[in-house]
């Protein structure tokens, strides 16, 4: 399918293409950060990610600039993200191996699903509200742990185990979600396959 030259350079996309963008410069200033200087500059790259990402779904929607690759490239743009920030963290902190594990398992899971759904001709349109709840609160709390290298234990462990139960409940809700679409299919293909009743009882003997 050919992708208009207007959806491939729309703010929208543009915006993602950005994010995309802004990875390796994180990845460069966090893992090599020693001074306050360092982290600041790491975390103002991470809030503007964060940023962009609101600021894109806003405007897509706003002036009615949705599109496939948006759908697509969002998504994608968040994940990697995600990626590239909880790898980064791991270093420095052994309590984000557990939040790797977890959005390993919820990305890998909801790939397969998605896959499935996309043999059959389904597809799930674009993020819903928790999906969107959980990237703001990933954001959000990531920022903060890596602008201020030093906060004590309790304090990491709440923004890192926050950040997981947001991203838990999302991981659950889309379960639930493709549940119903999976049920949904199954019962059209059972109704597809059952002869219509009453047909074999319509004509009457004959004399």
């Amino acid at each position: 399918m050919k992708i208009p030259w207007a959806d491939i350079f729309s703010l929208p996309n543009l915006l993602g293409y950005f994010r995309i963008i802004l990875i390796p410069f994180f990845v460069k200033y966090y893992t090599v950060a020693t001074n306050p200087r360092d982290f600041t500059v790491a975390a103002g790259i991470l809030l503007l990610s964060g940023l962009t990402d609101l600021l894109d779904g806003f405007v897509a929607r706003r002036f009615d600039m949705i599109t496939d690759l948006g759908k697509a490239l969002d998504p994608v743009a968040d994940k990697l993200t995600q990626v590239a920030v909880v790898v980064s963290l791991c270093f420095r902190y052994p309590q984000v191996y557990l939040l790797v594990l977890l959005i390993a398992i919820k990305e890998l899971t909801m790939g397969v699903l998605q896959l499935r759904l996309l043999r059959r001709g389904l597809k799930l349109d674009g993020a819903l509200w928790y999906g969107k709840v959980a990237t703001t609160v990933f954001y959000v709390m990531m920022t903060v742990l890596v602008a201020f290298p030093n906060l004590p234990i309790p304090a990491i462990n709440v923004l890192v185990g926050t950040t997981g139960l947001f991203s838990l409940f999302a991981f659950l809700m889309y379960l639930r979600v493709f549940w119903g679409m999976f049920h949904r299919l199954g019962q059209r293909k059972r109704d597809a396959s059952e002869p219509s009743g009453g047909s074999l009882c319509q004509d009457g003997p004959k004399s």
